[in-house]
């Protein structure tokens, strides 16, 4: 029920192996907690492998409230610090969640009429697939502290036509919004460690990507 994780060295969490997918998602669904995505039924998106898509901030982190009152654990969003750390595996401001390129036949190539399926690529340094491709994730904090209009995300686009993004690249939407190319990945906190849900201020990024 619950995804794989990894734990991230040194950091006191472990991450979500792949974003959140429509297999995963479904059971939450049963419970009438949160409607379909919009995408829920189309054939290109709805794949049990494929990452849950068009799920907004709001659903993400009552989908990780669930989880955490299904399995007794204390799971939620990261924060954008943590995404980044998870991202990097170990690395100094790579270009890439592999360093400075993309592993050969990271990403498909050519027109896709909806996201690939998790898990088809390469771990980075800690074990993580599919960082920075495939959806935009999102992330706990506040894209701006002091506006509290837009959450942040991290991560690249099945849509995009760069599929990619660098792990300090920063992007954001409006909390109550659903894209199709907007999913989540999940965080597990140690046992008796909770995090307030209050997010703090967003770490500085090297660029920053409104839609």
């Amino acid at each position: 029920m619950a995804p794989d994780t990894f734990e991230v060295p040194g950091a006191g969490f472990r991450l979500g192996r792949t974003p959140v997918t429509n297999a995963e998602y479904a059971p939450f669904l049963a419970t009438g907690r949160a409607p379909e995505p919009p995408w829920w039924r189309d054939p290109a998106f709805s794949a049990p492998e494929q990452p849950v898509v068009g799920v907004n901030w709001f659903e993400a982190c009552e989908w990780t409230a669930w989880l955490s009152q299904l399995t007794g654990e204390h799971w939620r969003l990261p924060s954008e610090a943590e995404w980044e750390r998870a991202a990097r595996g170990g690395l100094q401001d790579p270009a890439t969640a592999w360093g400075d390129t993309l592993p050969p036949g990271e990403l498909p190539e050519g027109p896709l009429a909806g996201p690939w399926p998790v898990g088809r690529g390469t771990p980075n340094g800690y074990g993580l697939l599919d960082m920075g491709t495939i959806v935009h994730e999102w992330c706990l904090d506040w894209y701006d502290p002091q506006t509290r209009q837009r959450r942040a995300s991290r991560g690249g686009s099945w849509r995009h036509h760069v599929r990619f993004s660098r792990p300090s690249a920063r992007s954001s939407l409006p909390p109550a919004f659903r894209y199709a190319d907007y999913g989540f990945r999940v965080l597990l906190e140690p046992s008796g460690v909770r995090r307030s849900g209050a997010p703090g201020r967003a770490p500085r990024g090297r660029s920053a990507r409104r839609r």
